[in-house]
């Protein structure tokens, strides 16, 4: 198996590499420093904060699944992956991309739960509701994604096949095989129906939910409170579905009618996008995360302030 890297840009190739390394360097940064900051301060051990640790690290694992193979396709030329590879890839993207919605459904849980039944928070989103609902979501994701690649695996290909893709994706992998994949195509529905699809309808009626219990509240500074907590994730569960319910579409119904290249851009924008973006829209909103990063930061400088006077006093005794 080969990559093509973006069909009719492979002359920009170079060029578009620049946008795609720099995205997926502050995708690392930023998701490893949120993680930091949460790690070491045991006043965002909390809920809210270890379901944000898990999308972070979620995102960085999820972006480097696929970047760094489409920056060696832009950078080296490399386009040949070996077929088991590529299926592995195929699993690594699906599987963690279903775990991240599931991620981003617990959190819209833990609003609902913390703005529409306050006094119940603590009895219910405990230790042990986390540690399930992190196993249940390995579990799903593990059973709707290995049927996938089972079902890709058992078609036959020709020894060289070139994908039109940057990354090994499931529809253009299975288009390259040499006979029929209604059962891949048809299953392809029901897993993005039965994860992502489910997800998206669950985490609409919590919002739903949540946006008619703040409305009622009496005070108006109490209504942007509730506002202000829950904006962060809401903007992070757009920049997650959007990008791919269109690559989605594009895909599956877009076949001849958006050109290639426009098909592949979708496709890497919601594997790099959301990682990138997470980090940064987290630590604008989230004040608690502001004010934890600003103290890290002052303690290095007087930290680094510290060592220089030292070395400049022991220099000085010479």
């Amino acid at each position: 198996m080969s990559g093509s890297g973006i069909p009719g840009l492979e002359d920009l190739h170079l060029l578009l590499s620049i946008p795609f390394s720099i995205m997926y360097v502050i995708a690392l940064f930023g998701n490893s420093t949120l993680m930091i900051v949460i790690a070491t301060n045991e006043h965002l051990h909390q809920p809210m904060y270890i379901f944000l640790t898990m999308l972070t690290a979620t995102d960085i694992l999820l972006s480097s699944s696929a970047v760094p193979k489409t920056l060696s396709i832009f950078w080296f030329n490399s386009h040949e992956i070996l077929f088991d590879c590529c299926l592995i890839q195929i699993f690594s993207i699906h599987y963690l991309f279903v775990i991240e919605s599931s991620i981003l459904l617990t959190m819209a849980y833990d609003r609902y739960i913390a703005i529409c039944s306050p006094l119940t928070y603590t009895t219910t989103i405990t230790a042990s509701f986390i540690r399930r609902t992190s196993l249940v979501a390995i579990i799903r994701a593990f059973c709707i994604i290995t049927p996938l690649v089972l079902l890709l695996n058992r078609l036959p290909y020709n020894e060289s096949n070139t994908i039109a893709h940057t990354y090994c994706e499931h529809i253009a992998m299975a288009r390259k095989a040499t006979a029929d994949i209604t059962v891949n195509s048809v299953y392809g529905l029901v897993a993005a129906f039965s994860s992502t699809g489910v997800d998206m309808i669950l985490i609409a009626v919590s919002y739903g939910v949540i946006i008619r219990t703040v409305m009622s509240l009496p005070s108006s500074e109490t209504r942007s409170k509730a506002f202000h907590t829950s904006i962060s994730h809401v903007c992070v569960i757009l920049l997650f579905y959007i990008p791919a319910f269109f690559s989605f579409i594009a895909h599956r119904a877009g076949q001849g009618k958006i050109p290639p290249s426009a098909h592949i851009l979708l496709a890497n924008l919601y594997v790099i996008i959301p990682p990138m973006m997470n980090p940064i829209i987290y630590g604008i909103k989230t004040k608690e995360i502001r004010n934890r990063l600003a103290i890290m930061v002052c303690k290095n400088k007087r930290r680094n302030s510290f060592s220089v006077f030292n070395l400049g006093q022991k220099i000085g005794t010479f």
